[in-house]
């Protein structure tokens, strides 16, 4: 099998979905890059792969900087290996009382969940545009479909990328590019739920997080379909969630 490449963005902790994600790519022999603001977080990603893969690469960085994610993009499309999925899982979620938002907060959460976006997909499809095939995948959330109190930031700019997201596939996929968005409905069972709200996992029982690894299946999934029954959209969400 021909070698391959992905890269994905928004990676944290081992117990991420991020994380997961490329554990799920390497295991199909994929050269992954990770991208990450923490790197000391990263550091637990990194080493969780390389006890899958020797082909790791691990970039530190700032999301919001186009000219960083342009160059991540082009050196994760390897000669040798091109890039054949491209996953954007950055984001931040900062709840604050709708008075006490001001332009400054808004703007910010924006760029990080909304304007990343279109720079990393901008970056990737004139990647994958020559070739005629790729996969990119958004990570959406509960705030991508709707506005809960408290959450106006957060839901706004999730909302743009989810259009952002609407208006890529309709753009790229008549030209080969399989784009997603994964709306993930629900708690994670990963390292900020447990470490910030470390009595939930216990309240809802087997299986009431999302388990960061079935999410990634899900991913491996969408790169896979073949293109005469692509999805744009999937929703995934532990069985016990209210929806």
């Amino acid at each position: 099998m021909a070698e391959r490449s992905v890269v994905i963005v928004g990676v944290g902790h081992a117990s991420g979905v991020g994380a997961a994600v490329a554990r799920r790519f390497a295991r199909e022999d994929f050269h992954v890059t990770v991208f990450g603001r923490n790197a000391e977080k990263l550091k637990t990603a990194e080493d969780s792969l390389r006890a899958i893969s020797g082909k790791v690469s691990v970039v530190v960085g700032d999301v919001t900087e186009e000219s960083t994610v342009r160059k991540l993009v082009e050196d994760a499309d390897r000669s040798n290996a091109p890039l054949e999925a491209a996953i954007f899982n950055a984001g931040g979620n900062w709840p604050s009382a709708y008075l006490d938002m001001d332009g400054e907060f808004l703007e910010n959460m924006w760029r990080v969940n909304a304007l990343s976006g279109y720079f990393f997909s901008k970056a990737a499809i004139q990647t994958m545009l020559p070739r005629k095939r790729g996969t990119i995948i958004f990570t959406g959330a509960t705030a991508s479909m709707r506005g809960r109190a408290n959450f106006g930031g957060f839901a706004s700019a999730k909302a743009a990328l989810r259009a952002l997201a609407q208006s890529c596939a309709r753009e790229f996929g008549p030209q080969g590019l399989h784009i997603a968005h994964v709306v993930i409905d629900g708690a994670v069972d990963g390292d900020r739920i447990n470490n910030f709200l470390p009595a939930l996992k216990a309240q809802r029982g087997d299986d009431g997080l999302l388990d960061p690894d079935a999410i990634a299946e899900n991913y491996w999934t969408l790169h896979c379909q073949q293109r005469s029954a692509w999805t744009h959209e999937l929703d995934v969400r532990p069985w016990a969630e209210a929806w």
